[in-house]
């Protein structure tokens, strides 16, 4: 029976036959070449991902290069001229110095033409620190009673029995300097020294 059915099968349908089994190869490789290709998407995925990482933190190196450089430049600008503010403040303590000679019933006294020399070096201090402000340096002149600061004063001696704390300042020999935020030059200062030993035990706190 079997025998006689496939004899009796039309030509058409011994194609249709012949073109399923042919596709099932293909259908099967094809499924194959999916799931091969499956694991190379993944693989490229996290390629990208890492080069898109690594790319992220080069540009963010970059642009803290950048500022750190942009900073480098600017405090190169600001304070290059550090060494020559301090040579030009020896100037200036010379021309305090010369004001500060003449007391002022000697000026009263003086002749006009030492009058007018008194106030030329007075104007000439004056545009002298006012150069120094427009660059940037300021003056530290700490007052009397004012706490010790080791940070912007130099004790260059103490003074017993004043009417100040213990470490306080009562004098000032030279006036201080700051460029910036940078220290230029301490102030040069005396300190309260009490008999009794009030605060610090009697010593100038020189710490930080």
């Amino acid at each position: 029976m079997t025998e006689e059915k496939k004899k009796t099968e039309t030509p058409e349908e011994a194609e249709n036959l012949a073109e399923s089994l042919a596709e099932e190869p293909a259908a099967q490789g094809e499924a194959e070449d999916a799931a091969a290709a499956g694991p190379d998407i993944a693989a490229l995925e996290a390629e990208n991902a890492d080069l898109k990482d690594r790319l992220l933190r080069a540009a963010a190196e970059m642009e803290n290069t950048r500022k750190r450089a942009e900073r480098k430049a600017a405090d190169d600008a600001r304070y290059a001229v550090s060494s020559f503010a301090r040579d030009m403040l020896e100037v200036s303590d010379n021309l305090r110095r010369a004001v500060a000679t003449l007391k002022p019933e000697e000026r009263e006294a003086a002749a006009d033409g030492v009058r007018a020399m008194a106030e030329g070096v007075e104007m000439t201090e004056r545009q002298l620190l006012a150069t120094f402000e427009r660059h940037g340096i300021k003056e530290i002149t700490p007052k009397p009673g004012e706490r010790f600061d080791p940070n912007l004063h130099e004790a260059m001696f103490e003074v017993p029995g004043t009417e100040h704390p213990t470490g306080s300042v009562v004098h000032v020999l030279e006036a201080g300097y700051m460029i910036g935020d940078r220290l230029l030059r301490a102030a040069r200062v005396g300190v309260a020294k009490n008999e009794d030993g009030a605060q610090n035990g009697g010593k100038v706190d020189t710490t930080a």
